[in-house]
């Protein structure tokens, strides 16, 4: 069973529209509603997959309510921590070449007793989980301390611990030793404060997040593929995207995708790569099922091609 975190969930409404242009009125093609955070994402990949997933989150007002609903219609197992502000709702308008635009709300101001209600959640329903991914962005009140909070407790349960955040909450909860962080390209960057203009630098870059106390780092390239670095050594994982329709949630199915593989070595690499490849080729943040996956179309080597250039788009 896989359990995930999601501090900052959202309500994600994605419009698929010929063009954007600024000013008129754009008619939309499509469009679709989903329970979105990263966290959440995560869980519905899961799900997609036919594992066991629990969802802890915090919710408030009729869009935490909607997001409850969706999750259901999923088969998620939802565990919500009522709080007082309201769920904040996303937009995402994806063009035919593949461009998103996104426009992320702040969401909802946490209390410290609602911080603490949430930690008490994740406490409570983390026995027995093989995963607990704690994923997002932390929203207004909680300080880049809570991750490092978390994964703390939850190492206390014997679960694996997996972090997708990024800035002040990655470095804080690296001390903690998160069993494997997911940054992307830029989130890696950031974190060692330099560019990273090849595989190499991205390598070099994961081994020093491991210096810091991570576990194995998962990095998501983008176009230009996923690496794997952990103790006994780095993979580096490519797969044929085809046509992008939106990367709106394709590195959370990656990582979805490593923790039902076990979470370790080259065969989960394998699964995180065919699962983001898949996701961008969905509409809006739809998760892949096994059917949308192309497992033979994934390659995973030890030879990591240092003086690759980077440059692709960063899910």
């Amino acid at each position: 069973m896989i359990l995930t975190v999601t501090p900052n969930p959202s309500l994600d409404r994605t419009y698929e529209v010929p063009s954007l242009d600024r000013g008129e009125v754009v008619r939309a093609t499509g469009e679709r509603m989903d329970p979105g955070g990263k966290g959440v994402n995560v869980s519905r990949a899961v799900a997609a997959a036919g594992h066991r997933t629990v969802a802890v989150l915090p919710l408030g007002g009729a869009p935490g309510a909607l997001v409850a609903d969706l999750l259901a219609g999923q088969g998620i197992e939802a565990v919500p921590v009522p709080v007082t502000g309201l769920t904040r709702s996303n937009i995402a308008l994806a063009e035919p070449d593949g461009t998103l635009t996104k426009i992320n709300a702040p969401g909802p101001e946490i209390t410290g007793e609602e911080a603490e209600a949430l930690l008490a959640a994740v406490g409570e329903r983390s026995a027995g989980a093989d995963w607990i991914a704690c994923c997002g962005s932390l929203p207004r009140g909680l300080g880049p301390n809570w991750y490092a909070h978390l994964v703390a407790r939850a190492h206390a349960v014997g679960a694996g611990i997996a972090l997708d955040t990024s800035g002040p909450a990655l470095l804080a909860a690296l001390r903690e030793g998160p069993d494997v962080v997911k940054p992307n390209l830029t989130e890696l960057s950031a974190a060692v404060r330099r560019p990273l203009a090849t595989l190499g630098d991205a390598l070099g870059a994961a081994e020093e997040l491991r210096g810091l106390g991570a576990g194995s780092v998962l990095a998501s390239l983008g176009a230009d593929g996923q690496l794997l670095v952990d103790a006994s050594g780095a993979w580096y994982g490519t797969a044929p995207a085809g046509a992008v329709r939106s990367d709106v949630g394709a590195g959370d199915a990656s990582l979805a995708g490593f923790l039902i593989a076990g979470g370790t070595g080259p065969r989960a690499l394998a699964s995180s790569t065919a699962h983001g490849a898949a996701a961008v080729r969905l509409p809006g943040s739809a998760m892949p099922t096994p059917s949308d996956l192309v497992p033979s179309a994934v390659t995973v080597t030890a030879d990591v091609p240092v003086d690759r250039r980077l440059g692709g788009p960063r899910p």
